[in-house]
């Protein structure tokens, strides 16, 4: 432990029971997230969850077991998926085409590595050196206020049950004794769903209520602009009947087997159609070339969070790489490109307790969760409301560690270059739609997400400008020289 700060980075010392009560919380935490992605494309829920977690594994794997990233479902690709539905014949399930778009996945994952092979080569210190604060700390305040709007939708839905997390959160993160304090998402999460069962209850047994009080007893509204009740328990109703006719195996049953052959790179895609494989590569292939900047945003906001080096320990290369391959496992056997997760940087934050084995842990929660269907189904089952009350602050937890890294670097903001720079990494990512940069490579159309655009402006920028006053001439910050 940090005397200085509290800081937790073996968390052996609390405990085996308590170790896994904070892995449950990460897997919480990354979850409604995870699953939104195959919800949008079509992919499979229970073979996200196992590829989360194998890729999560895979990424400690390769990076020493040094970085504490949890690795969830990417949205940049979600353009590439929805490109590729796109190519099916007139008349035909579009979602037949999710294999090619996962091939396609699969080789962008791949691409990675020729990134990580450049700077294993050219060596970290001729990289890092375009990545100094100035660039890094605004891209981060980015990723956190990026996401805001999302926390925010959520808890429109119904603010009450959102303020009840948010504060509960809040109450035992900062007065909280012992566990309570580590574990405040954990209780958030359960203490605002207590709340949400008893008024779920009571509208059942008063329905106009949903309509006269909408902000206490309602979950927002549907497509037709009704209101709806705050919890769906209607395929959590399904498995359960299931199980209880006696049915145990089965996609609705007891236990399901996550991977379906036929949805997989290797039993979904015909190898004699050319034609589509080529488009489906090409389509998504240099969508990689947005995420591999983000992936460094990622990793220097971890990084701010923990303390920690990581871009130069265990090195950018072996990030890149476990990044990379992990994307590509997934696709392969037909879940989404992984990404480093936002959501569980918050929670390191929040919980101060910093070691990698918690989110190993996590992983090996959301992998032996693929398998009972029963389980996602009571997970998923939590309102819209509540994520966005527990995402509200882990949100602004990592726009709240970038103005650290500003601060701790002492970055030097009576300087006109780096005011400029900084300026213009957070109009861009704040700033450009998600479409705004678009342009097309032969028969495939690019299109490059706000924070890349602001990844690479800020980088060349800081690299045009002269007056480059930071060096890094550390393997780690000076204060954990400090640690006992």
């Amino acid at each position: 432990m940090d005397k200085k700060n509290g800081a937790i980075y073996d968390a052996r010392t609390l405990g085996k029971p308590k170790m896994v009560i904070l892995g449950i919380q990460h897997m919480f935490a990354m979850f409604g997230a995870t699953i939104l992605v195959p919800i949008i494309t079509g992919l499979d829920i229970s073979t996200t969850l196992l590829m989360a977690g194998l890729g999560t594994l895979l990424f400690h794997f390769i990076t020493k077991f040094k970085v504490p990233a949890f690795l969830g479902s990417s949205f940049a690709f979600l353009g590439g998926y929805a490109a590729v539905k796109a190519l099916a014949p007139e008349g035909t399930d579009p979602t037949a085409m999710l294999p090619y778009a996962c091939l396609g996945v699969a080789v962008a994952g791949l691409v990675y590595l020729v990134l990580a092979a450049i700077i294993k080569f050219i060596g970290i210190e001729k990289v890092i050196k375009f990545f100094p604060p100035v660039v890094t700390g605004p891209i981060i305040i980015a990723i956190g206020l990026g996401l805001a709007p999302s926390a925010v939708s959520n808890c429109t839905t119904n603010w009450f049950l959102a303020f009840v997390a948010l504060a509960v959160i809040v109450v035992f993160n900062i007065w909280g004794k012992g566990m309570a304090k580590i574990i405040p998402i954990i209780l958030g999460l359960l203490i605002s769903y207590g709340v949400g069962l008893v008024l779920y209850f009571i509208a059942e047994a008063n329905p106009q209520l949903i309509t006269d009080v909408p902000w206490l007893f309602s979950g927002g509204t549907n497509d037709a602009g009704e209101y709806v009740k705050i919890f769906d328990f209607t395929e959590f109703n399904t498995i359960f009947s299931n199980i209880g006719s006696g049915q145990i195996f089965g996609s609705e049953g007891l236990i399901g087997i996550p991977i379906h052959w036929d949805k997989t790179v290797f039993g979904g895609v015909d190898y004699s159609n050319g034609s589509v494989i080529a488009s489906a590569i090409i389509a998504i292939v240099p969508i990689s070339l947005a995420t591999m900047m983000e992936h460094i945003g990622d990793i220097a906001a971890i990084g701010s969070t923990v303390g920690k080096n990581y871009i130069k320990d265990p090195g950018l290369h072996r990030t890149l790489t476990g990044d990379g391959l992990a994307t590509s496992l997934a696709s392969l056997f037909g879940g989404p490109a992984n990404t480093t997760y936002g959501e569980n940087t918050g929670v390191l934050a929040l919980t101060r307790v910093y070691d990698p084995k918690v989110i190993r842990i996590a992983a090996a929660f959301a992998v032996c969760i693929s398998f009972f269907p029963c389980v996602s189904a009571i997970i998923g089952s939590i309102p819209s409301c509540i994520i966005g009350g527990i995402s509200f602050v882990l949100y602004g937890m990592i726009s709240a560690i970038g103005v650290r890294n500003v601060v701790e670097n002492h970055v030097d903001f009576t300087k006109s270059r780096n005011l400029i720079v900084a300026a213009v990494i957070l109009v861009c990512a704040l700033g450009l739609s998600s479409d705004t940069v678009s342009f097309a490579i032969g028969s495939a159309n690019i299109t490059l997400s706000p924070l890349a655009v602001a990844s690479i402006a800020g980088i060349v920028l800081n690299a045009v400008f002269p007056g480059k006053d930071y060096k890094f001439n550390s393997d780690e910050p000076e204060e954990l020289k400090e640690k006992v």
